[in-house]
């Protein structure tokens, strides 16, 4: 008999205001230097959309801010794992730039937003302890590594993970890379459950690289001449992720099967961050030829990048969320099946974990 941390619920929020890239050809858009692209916006889209596959994305709702969407998402995770709320010890928000009101720049981070989401599901328990991470993309997955050491060391029984991203609001209009980003939210309950066989989370690996790749995503002012330089929004050097995901994810996610002892051809799903079309098949092809094994991408590794974009601490347990409602055509969980989680993002931060349905 042993201690193992499973899921029992899952939840997502996916905003209904669908934008798709016909949105971005009257904008303007600046390079690095301030100048002003040669080619048509026509001509950058149509680029974009063939190298990211993003076709359009996701944004909330005026109205809302970011705690707001974490709260929807953990509703539907509660409700599907059957729990009482209160009965909840920890609660993680992932999150990158907290509440930001629409039509402004300004982040709100205080109080924190996990705890704007627990006031949010009304649950009155003071022992029900609430803190955010921040983790860049990784973030739901570090969330869920934090909560799964609290609930193996004993500190708690049951915890909710959600990673909550608004980053419509975050974005540099006249930046080309702008157009990646997305609005979403998605939440797991966990449970530590004594069981005779290896079930749960059975395998982590967590990596950060700072020495030279720290300052690959940051925030910066906006490219467009005359912009406020006070205003701090997501700028990130694309060519040298892609590079370094390719040469460092693969292994982390090799390093957490390793970790569970378990090979890849056991692995019945891949959820991986949803950053980038291309490099996720390239990511994924790269850990099959570790192992010396053919793959279909598109068989293993539901994607969503094509019609959310890129929501950063969302897209991993949004999929989730989608594929194990059966709302995913072509994509299932049974029991038994093995996951393999895995995400990249500020910091350098790799994560992955190894999950047996």
């Amino acid at each position: 008999m042993s201690i193992q941390v499973r899921i029992l619920g899952t939840g997502c929020h996916i905003p209904e205001n669908a934008v798709d890239n016909s949105a971005f050809l009257n904008h303007e858009f600046y390079d690095e230097n301030g100048e002003a692209y040669p080619h048509s916006n026509e001509v950058i889209v149509e680029k974009f959309q063939a190298i990211t596959e993003i076709r359009e994305r996701r944004y909330a709702e005026p109205t809302q801010v970011c705690s707001d969407l974490g709260v929807l998402a953990a509703e539907k995770a509660i409700e599907a794992a059957g729990i009482d709320r209160e009965s909840l010890d920890l609660i993680v928000s992932a999150h990158n730039f907290g509440n930001i009101k629409f039509g402004t720049r300004y982040t709100d981070q205080m109080p924190p937003l996990a705890s704007r989401v627990k006031h949010g599901l009304g649950i009155q328990n003071p022992n029900s302890v609430a803190f955010d991470l921040l983790a860049g993309c990784p973030g739901w997955i570090q969330g869920v590594i934090t909560a799964h050491a609290y609930l193996q060391s004993g500190q708690a029984k049951r915890a909710l993970v959600v990673g909550n991203e608004m980053l419509s609001r975050a974005v540099d209009p006249h930046d080309r890379d702008g157009m990646i980003f997305a609005d979403g939210a998605g939440a797991v309950v966990l449970e530590a459950q004594t069981t005779e066989g290896p079930s749960g989370i059975l395998g982590l690996a967590n990596r950060t690289y700072t020495a030279d790749e720290a300052y690959y995503l940051k925030s910066n002012p906006g490219y467009k001449p005359g912009s406020n330089p006070d205003e701090m929004l997501i700028k990130m050097k694309g060519r040298k992720i892609y590079e370094f995901a390719l040469r460092n994810v693969p292994d982390a996610m090799k390093g957490a099967l390793d970790h569970a002892g378990i090979h890849l051809s056991e692995v019945k799903k891949i959820f991986i961050h949803q950053a980038n079309a291309k490099l996720d098949h390239a990511v994924i092809e790269r850990l099959y030829k570790l192992y010396s094994m053919p793959v279909d991408v598109d068989a293993v590794a539901p994607m969503s990048i094509q019609w959310l974009g890129n929501s950063s601490v969302a897209t991993v347990p949004t999929l989730l969320d989608m594929v194990w409602r059966q709302q995913y055509e072509g994509h299932s969980i049974q029991s038994g099946d093995v996951l393999l989680f895995a995400s990249v993002g500020a910091g350098m931060t790799i994560n992955a974990f190894v999950y047996r349905w």
